[in-house]
């Protein structure tokens, strides 16, 4: 009796669960820290622009390489303008920080590699760049309502400084996620490419925690010198 077919979408969405189930069983790990505390109000606004100053420099080197593969066979199904963020991105830390912030924030060493990685694989390699769009927009589209929620009650926003997180574009949320869930399993890999697209999804969390724990270190380390001054 022959096992059924996976979906390479499920098999990606399983690695997934137990990657988070493996970090939650560790306790505290790096990234989980700041996140928490934004979703808990135990963050300024401040801390949530700083957060949105190092996603500026993600999501620009994401959305270059979106323009970049936009036309590769692979990709173009997963390229479309509903999930663009760095217009909403902008116009969030031009509220938050003022029109100059541009000049004001900088990237961090976690961002720097984060972008490095993108600008690498993304921008050359179908698969990488899927992973990277998976993990970023299917994330930001699963979390983003409630997240602006959670950032309205806690700051008084009403749409201006939380438009990252308003998708308006998608009608549909869980109609859309089906449909990229689809696509993924569409589309044309080996089963050693659908091995490097996971361990390429591992690896973009792994750098997305890494800029989550400098934000959490840069944070606490502000309140100790407050604290002792």
């Amino acid at each position: 009796m022959t096992s059924p077919v996976v979906p390479f979408s499920e098999l990606l969405r399983a690695q997934r669960l137990l990657q988070a189930e493996g970090r939650r069983s560790q306790g505290a790990t790096a990234g989980n820290d700041f996140m928490t505390d934004l979703l808990a109000g135990n963050c300024d606004v401040a801390d949530y622009a700083a957060l949105l100053g190092q996603y500026a420099f993600v999501y620009d080197a994401l959305e270059r390489a979106a323009d970049r593969m936009a036309d590769h066979p692979v990709v173009a199904p997963f390229v479309t303008p509903q999930l663009t963020r760095m217009p909403a991105i902008r116009a969030d830390l031009e509220y938050l920080i003022g029109p100059d912030w541009s000049e004001l924030v900088c990237p961090s060493a976690a961002t720097t590699t984060y972008v490095r990685r993108l600008n690498d694989v993304a921008a050359t390699s179908p698969g990488g760049f899927v992973a990277h769009h998976y993990t970023r927009y299917l994330g930001d589209l699963s979390a983003g309502d409630a997240m602006g929620r959670l950032l309205e009650d806690r700051f008084g926003f009403d749409t201006n400084g939380i438009l990252f997180c308003i998708f308006d574009q998608v009608a549909d949320p869980a109609a859309f996620t089906a449909t990229y869930r689809a696509q993924l399993d569409a589309a044309p890999w080996s089963a050693e490419e659908q091995e490097r697209v996971i361990a390429e999804v591992e690896l973009a969390e792994v750098l997305d925690a890494g800029l989550l724990a400098e934000l959490d270190e840069r944070r606490r380390s502000y309140a100790r010198g407050t604290a002792s001054a």
